[in-house]
């Protein structure tokens, strides 16, 4: 292997020049519909949110590509993976010369913005050729190629005058592809090609920094100082003729005089960062990109004072030569950020450069991505074109004081170890939050310290989940209002929204599983809570706006699944506090007044969206056809003060507890084990039902019975379902989870029959009562089966592990049984909430293909059977495989070749 010190000098130059032309260019490719977003707008007849839409979603390819380009990167070299990613980059511009809708220019889009994710790639070829001492000014002279922004500013512009954009697209195709194989053919295998070629590290590994919380700090900075670099740079052009009334080359050019110096000076911010620390460097970036957008985001005012002589009227605006000096000032401290966070990766990450540096450029790409998007937003529903330099300042004024309190946090622990810190713990978990000593299966222990802590953690989890909930299935509630609104979508599409929440929940879920052993159950709380205000916050922008397009409603509705994902690990934390005694019930009451949240938030929408009481916080209404009002918005909104106190009180009131640590792969023995899947499959008729009927039960009703104002009964449903889970886990205990659960199956089939009956009858007086009444006993067995299914769960696991390990001591054994359960838990809530999506969109293809939810409820009643089959055969029958009854506890019948077929 090459040593850096042996590098000739003239071969690091050749790779730095190589990677910086074809990052330059890439970057060029990748701003591309700054500009010809503009002819194509005038073209396509696009309003602003569908431009800011269509401008965002290369930046969205690129950002999420990043991490897995750095992966690739750091697995097969930067050499190869650099050359055809340019190659696959033009052939996508070249195809989107074909594009006749907006949906196939969206689609050209994500393709173009592979471009976006060469950054990563060209940071870790770079990094590899250089010594730790230069790495810093060497990556950001290789991150001055930013500059392609200003060379799309600059000379894109003409070619599309001369040209059009069709014909302006292949000259950018033809330039790329020509680079691509150049650089195939001219650059040189990095010097830590061989030793990646002789040791191949397993993916989990190569992951394993990530669970590093000093990489997503990071990542917020770099949100800021590269994202939002990237959405001034799509948006300018555009702002600069609405404002100040330039022309497209005018524009271009002083789109340019931002972009370049936000580029340039990213080789100065990167020799800084070498001299005098990259924290001094973000503190200048912070606070003087404080300043800038503070003084950008005021709009033109005009000003009438009661003077001596009458009224006194003067006229503040930010005039063009202001303007365009602030923004250079903006882009010259964005550079210098941008160099500054690049400068830590290579240094505490040496080996997974491409890694790390992806997880970074992935996040500050996004904010590339939802930056411009939210710009457009905030131009149609608030109508001033300075709220996206209000929106800018918010966030960096939000970085510069968690920054300050992070630093000033560190100085606190230098001078109480003197020593100097190499990194800001500011998302360390103090000792005080952490229980080192935890036995709750010690009786004396239990009583005298471990209950009392149990039950302030169990309290503050069940609101927390509420809202988790709450935020999860709002969306049903908001799909069923937007058609009256001015929302022209057809049943189908309204059914699509309703399912999406729970296709993104149900698939965060699997991931939430495993979290808490490895990042603590508090914190994990705490930053899953704080992740439901995304959603929240965009739901009540977005529906003010019936031009917002279909696609952007889509990506709220699965940002709304952040809530699904929340009660995997919330329901895996719990289980950790409690012993095997009580687990039962504390695990019933925090997922049954957790699912109470679908209820509290299907009786309280309705209420606030009709009141224009808090109308000065969040906007005016929305008129329906029959000229009333609706403040829609409310229904996201009115969840934010919330969410924020939850988050608070995680934070400082919950524990983590030391003894729950293991990594993702002592973890993933479950998927292993036979009854992990039996319990998938059984979770998904109770839960999977229940929270699909929540989801899918308001529109249903709206579309078969149109003269019942669905939404005043539709709380009742889940209300039904979540005190049921709560309150009956009783029965279990008593009667035995199997039994329980097969006779919950039992009475879903008859409640599924009554609905079925009542909708072919619909005729009938009684029709809607019936239909309700029979979802009603639905929404009771689901609850019941849950809590029942979740008691099983434990001692099916305290009974397998014994004999999967018998070689462990009784203690140990213990351990991986609790281990096994929490986890099963998790992964089955995450199987199980496929329901969200499963079931709403089973009414509405139904719906499509046959003009009624029939077909869908008949294939209900099949699944049911299934499971009804299946959890006598393994579970309740005499003899079972596992047999979970009262008199002996549950017990395992041997059977031939068990050993081998379960290892």
């Amino acid at each position: 292997m090459l040593q850096h010190d042996t590098v000739p000098r003239r071969q690091q130059n050749r790779a730095l020049g190589l990677s910086t032309l074809a990052f330059t260019l890439c970057f060029a490719v990748w701003t591309l519909f700054s500009i010809l977003g503009i002819q194509i707008k005038e073209d396509f007849a696009l309003s602003d949110t569908q431009l800011g839409l269509l401008m965002a979603t290369p930046v969205l390819t690129g950002s999420i590509s990043r991490l897995f380009l750095g992966v690739l990167t750091d697995r097969f070299g930067g050499r190869w993976v650099f050359g055809l990613l340019m190659l696959v980059t033009a052939t996508c511009v070249y195809l989107l010369t074909f594009a006749n809708s907006y949906v196939m220019l969206l689609v050209g889009a994500l393709g173009i913005g592979l471009a976006g994710g060469s950054f990563i790639v060209g940071v870790a070829y770079t990094s590899a050729w250089f010594e730790k001492e230069r790495q810093g000014t060497a990556l950001g002279i290789f991150g001055a190629g930013n500059v392609g922004a200003a060379v799309t500013n600059f000379g894109a512009p003409f070619l599309l005058m001369a040209m059009g954009w069709k014909s302006t697209a292949l000259v950018y195709a033809t330039i790329m592809a020509i680079m691509g194989v150049a650089f195939i053919l001219l650059a040189k295998e990095d010097p830590q090609n061989q030793s990646r070629n002789a040791v191949r590290l397993p993916l989990s590994e190569q992951f394993a920094p990530l669970a590093d919380l000093r990489v997503w700090r990071f990542s917020l900075y770099y949100f800021f100082v590269f994202g939002g670099f990237v959405a001034l740079a799509l948006w300018l052009p555009h702002y600069l003729i609405e404002v100040y009334g330039l022309s497209l080359s005018a524009a271009g050019i002083v789109a340019a005089l931002y972009t370049i110096p936000a580029s340039l000076f990213r080789i100065l911010g990167g020799w800084m960062s070498d001299r005098y620390g990259a924290r001094r460097v973000m503190y200048w970036t912070f606070l003087a990109s404080v300043i800038c957008t503070f003084l950008l985001s005021y709009p033109p005012t005009q000003y009438v004072v009661d003077g001596v002589r009458g009224p006194v009227e003067f006229t503040f605006a930010m005039p063009l030569v202001g303007f365009i000096l602030l923004t250079m000032v903006l882009g010259f401290f964005m550079s210098l950020g941008k160099a500054a966070v690049y400068k830590h990766i290579p240094v505490y990450y040496p080996k997974s450069v491409g890694l790390v540096g992806g997880a970074v450029g992935m996040v500050g790409g996004l904010g590339g991505f939802f930056l411009p998007l939210t710009f457009g937003m905030l131009n149609d529903v608030i109508g001033i074109w300075q709220s996206c330099f209000m929106l800018m300042f918010v966030v960096v004024a939000a970085a510069l004081m968690w920054m300050h309190f992070a630093i000033r946090k560190a100085e606190r622990i230098e001078a109480r170890d003197r020593c100097e810190s190499t990194d800001l713990p500011e998302l360390s978990t103090p000792s005080r939050f952490v229980l080192e000593d935890w036995r709750p299966e010690d009786e004396s222990f239990w009583q005298s310290t471990g209950r009392k802590i149990a039950t302030r953690n169990l309290w503050i989890s069940i609101p927390c989940l509420l809202l988790a909930f709450c935020i999860w299935m709002v969306w049903s509630m908001v799909v069923a209002k937007l058609p009256q609104v001015g929302f022209e979508y057809t049943p189908n599409q309204l059914f699509w929204l309703a399912a999406l929440p729970g296709l993104s929940g149900a698939t965060l879920r699997i991931f939430y599983s495993f979290t808490v052993p490895i990042f603590g159950g508090r914190r994990f709380t705490a930053i899953s809570t704080a992740s439901l205000l995304l959603p929240a916050l965009w739901i009540g922008f977005a529906v003010q706006n019936p031009e917002t397009p279909y696609l952007v409603m889509a990506i709220i509705a699965l940002l709304c699944g952040f809530g699904g994902g929340n009660f995997a690990s919330s329901m895996a934390n719990i289980a950790f506090f409690y012993p095997k005694r009580e687990k039962g019930k504390a695990l019933a009451m925090n997922a049954g007044l957790g699912n109470l949240g679908v209820s509290v938030m299907q009786f309280l929408v309705p209420v606030v969206i009709s009141t224009g009481s808090f109308v000065m916080f969040t906007g005016s209404g929305q008129p329906m056809s029959d000229t009333d009002l609706l403040w829609l918005q409310n229904a996201g909104f009115v969840w934010v003060p919330f969410i924020a106190i939850a988050t608070v009180a995680a934070w400082f009131g919950m524990n983590d507890i030391a003894s729950a640590k293991s990594s993702f792969k002592e973890q993933s023995v479950i998927f292993k084990r036979k009854h992990n899947w039996l319990m998938c499959i059984l979770y998904t008729g109770t839960f999977g039902s229940f929270i699909g009927f929540s989801a899918g039960f308001p529109l249903l009703t709206k579309t078969q019975f149109p003269a019942i104002d669905a939404l005043q009964y539709a709380f009742l449903g889940p209300f039904v379902g979540a005190l049921s889970r709560a309150w009956t886990g009783g029965l279990a205990d008593r009667f035995g989870g199997a039994r329980v659960t097969f006779w919950t199956f039992l009475t879903m089939i008859g409640g599924v029959i009554g609905v079925l009956f009542f909708l072919m009858n619909k005729d009938m007086s009684i029709a809607f009562y019936g239909f309700f009444a029979s979802f009603m006993l639905l929404f009771f067995a689901t609850g019941v089966g849950n809590a029942s299914t979740f008691q099983m769960i434990p001692s099916i696991f305290r009974k397998e592990v014994p004999r999967l390990m018998p070689n462990l001591t009784a203690a140990e054994q213990l351990v991986h049984a609790e281990r096994e359960s929490a986890a099963t838990i998790g992964f089955t809530s995450a199987i199980a909430a496929y329901g969200a999506f499963l079931i709403p969109k089973s009414f509405g293809t139904s719906i499509s293909l046959t003009g009624g939810a029939e077909a869908a409820l008949i294939g209900f009643i099949v699944f049911y059977v299934f499971c009804t089959a299946l959890t006598w055969f393994y579970y309740s029958r005499k003899g079972a495989e596992i047999e979970l009854n009262l008199d002996a506890g549950p017990t395992r019948k041997p059977s031939a070749g068990a050993a081998q077929t379960q290892h």
